[in-house]
């Protein structure tokens, strides 16, 4: 456990703009920031990010919260987790002990395999360079490929001893169980026993976006080579490692993204490596995996423009074709560049500096539809073909989101090839046209097969939930939360002064005890039970000195509530560029009275609407129907009143 007051430390170091900053591109927007929200499909930027009170929120999804919430989110992460990864983040101590079986146990398997993983990083990184075999042989076959020991460093390079149980030895003299070995695929496990899966390779570890190491990759050196089909062994698909949703070098390279506004993408780890070394930082690789949606996404929260960098064998270009359509359809913009002489990255990096390899780069990127015309059309006299090639490349077009964008690239491809800007409109409507009638149809089919919430799948709509004395609907959830807007907002604020007490003496009310006590008169709460948990923990927290309750709620370690917080907060603070919606001077206490008797009238409505549908299903019960007439006209009677209440403003 960490302790309340390493809480407050981590909490008061932590700057919300720099956490999300690292995995969200940030632009000043008035008193705020504003980005692409990581959390949903988001083509324009909807995630807000406050400064002043230290929130992140997005106005399309309603994602957000504190730094903690943030990370727990976008890392998929446990609390505890979070607060660790700020710690490292602003190198604040946290004393970690070792852990107990019982400990052990319940720690979860997720975290458990990212510390072994961790652990084994700095082991291999320690072979490489202390151990006589990691000297002579790892560290002699990186020097030998042009890699220098700083990028080494950079990228935590290391080296597994030829020995296939070194590993499994080491990490069980450390305390760390075969379990995670073998779950995070460090190890593997058949009938003869356990032995390590990168025995006698140089190793490249897979850091995560945050930095966490995830994966390994193993190489055999070159003279091992000969023959070997498999020269790269990766880690294996794990609850903490999913390859198409990693990028190599993301890591290292998403401040030069962000920076140079524009993306590389390449095919392997040696080809990152040297684009490094060669002063290029803004590059990732998918390593020998399709590109996937997911790996579009998590680079678009730094940048719209991707440059596709392969080598201009058959390979290289099925990649770059393979990838473009899918990128464009994410919005995306693509340019691609095919590398001569069979070069890759790699070698090319090598024969050039830094300037030759950035100007030529410069020079010789071309858009996806010049790079599609010169592969599929230029020198192609048959009509058939030359149609079908030019269908393709309206097809790529049709996939872009931007329809400005998509008529720009139309009219560049009419020019080009001299078939009129119209025909292609037609045939690109039409394309858009035939996909959207088979998502229908899609949406469709799934529908019938989607069981109803019941599990009936009759297709009948369930009754409102009724709750207490009254039923829970879009009304009664907006005036309810309007009152913990208001216990959020300013729960420690006194509206009444010199109350009397049942003793004869006088006391204060702040927001949240009048609150509390009003609907206490009458045994009524909230159907969220994280209203009725704020509102317990405001009164409770009231009287002490410096309670704010914004900020208690907003750092709230239920994530629940600290979202909530966020959430309600935002709506205030947030209205677009700095714009702050501020309460009239003088009527925070009408507005709060005013909320309570919505509140109660609402209840009164839906009770009068419930008696009438009793009535008419009573019968011929006579004694049953002249209890609820006698029920109805006092429902009536204290609807009116509070009516009156309402209509009078409340000038108290």
């Amino acid at each position: 456990m960490i302790d309340r007051a390493t809480i407050d430390k981590i909490m008061d170091a932590t700057n919300i703009v720099d956490v999300v900053s690292d995995f969200v591109t940030l632009r000043k927007a008035g008193v705020n920031y504003k980005g692409l929200c990581p959390f949903h499909d988001d083509k324009t930027p909807s995630f807000m990010v406050s400064p002043s009170k230290n929130i992140c929120h997005c106005f399309a999804c309603g994602e957000g919260g504190n730094a903690v919430n943030f990370l727990m989110k976008h890392e998929q992460i446990t609390y505890p987790e979070a607060l660790r990864w700020l710690a490292k983040k602003y190198n604040i101590e946290i004393q970690e002990k070792e852990l107990t079986d019982e400990e052990r146990q319940q720690q979860s398997d997720r975290e458990s395999m990212l510390i072994v993983n961790e652990w084994a990083k700095d082991y291999f990184q320690d072979i490489l360079k202390n151990d006589p075999d990691g000297i002579a042989i790892g560290k002699q076959y990186f020097r030998s490929r042009g890699i220098r020991d700083d990028i080494v460093e950079k990228f935590s390079l290391g080296f597994a001893l030829p020995k296939r149980d070194a590993l499994v030895t080491a990490a069980k003299a450390k305390g760390y169980q075969e379990e995670f070995l073998v779950k995070t695929g460090l190890c593997i496990r058949n009938e003869r026993g356990v032995y390590d899966r990168y025995a006698g390779r140089v190793i490249f570890p897979w850091l995560n976006v945050s930095g966490r190491t995830v994966a390994f990759g193993g190489r055999l050196l070159d003279s091992r080579t000969k023959g070997v089909q498999q020269k790269y062994v990766n880690s294996p698909d794990s609850e903490i490692y999913h390859k198409e949703r990693e990028l190599y070098g993301l890591f290292q390279a998403k401040k030069a993204i962000a920076k140079e506004d524009r993306v590389f993408m390449v095919e392997g780890y040696t080809d990152v490596i040297a684009m490094h070394q060669a002063g290029i930082e803004n590059v990732v690789a998918n390593s020998g995996t399709a590109l996937s949606v997911y790996q579009i996404k998590l680079l678009r929260r730094f940048t719209q423009n991707i440059t596709l960098l392969y080598d201009g064998d058959e390979a290289g270009i099925h990649a770059a074709m393979r990838g473009t359509d899918m990128l464009l359809s994410e919005g995306m913009n693509v340019k691609v560049l095919l590398l001569p002489d069979g070069d890759d990255p790699d070698s090319f990096s090598k024969k050039h500096s830094a300037q030759e390899l950035k100007d030529y780069i410069e020079k010789n990127q071309t858009d996806f539809i010049e790079f599609k015309t010169r592969l599929t059309i230029e020198n192609v006299t048959d009509p058939v073909k030359r149609s079908e090639a030019i269908g393709g490349i309206v097809k790529s077009i049709s996939v872009i989101p931007d329809q400005i964008l998509r008529s720009t690239y139309l009219s560049e491809l009419s020019q080009r090839m001299g078939i009129k800007e119209q025909t292609l409109i037609n045939s690109m409507n039409d394309m858009i046209r035939k996909d959207i009638e088979e998502k229908e149809k899609e949406a469709a089919r799934g529908e019938r097969n989607t069981p109803d919430a019941d599990g009936t799948g009759t297709g009948q709509t369930i009754a409102a939930e009724f709750i207490g004395i009254h039923s829970v609907d879009e009304q009664t959830r907006e005036v309810e939360r309007l009152l913990i807007q208001s216990v959020i907002r300013n729960g420690e604020k006194i509206i009444f002064e010199n109350v009397e007490t049942d003793d004869g003496g006088t006391c204060s009310l702040t927001v949240a005890q009048y609150i509390y006590y009003d609907l206490s008169q009458d045994d009524l709460q909230f159907h969220d039970e994280r209203y009725n948990q704020i509102l317990a923990e405001a009164v409770s927290h009231s009287g002490e000195t410096g309670f704010v309750a914004e900020n208690y709620f907003m750092q709230h370690p239920d994530v629940q509530i600290s979202r909530l917080a966020t959430q309600l907060a935002f709506d205030r603070h947030q209205l677009g560029r700095g714009f702050q919606l501020k309460e009239r001077e003088g009527s925070l206490r009408q507005h709060v009275l005013h909320l309570v008797l919505d509140f109660r009238m609402d209840i009164v409505e839906k009770r009068l609407k419930e008696i009438q549908a009793q009535l008419r299903q009573v019968g011929n019960n006579m004694e049953r129907i002249k209890e609820l007439l006698a029920e109805y006209k006092d429902t009536q009677e204290l609807r009116d009143a509070l009516a009156k209440q309402l209509g009078n403003d409340l000038v108290i």
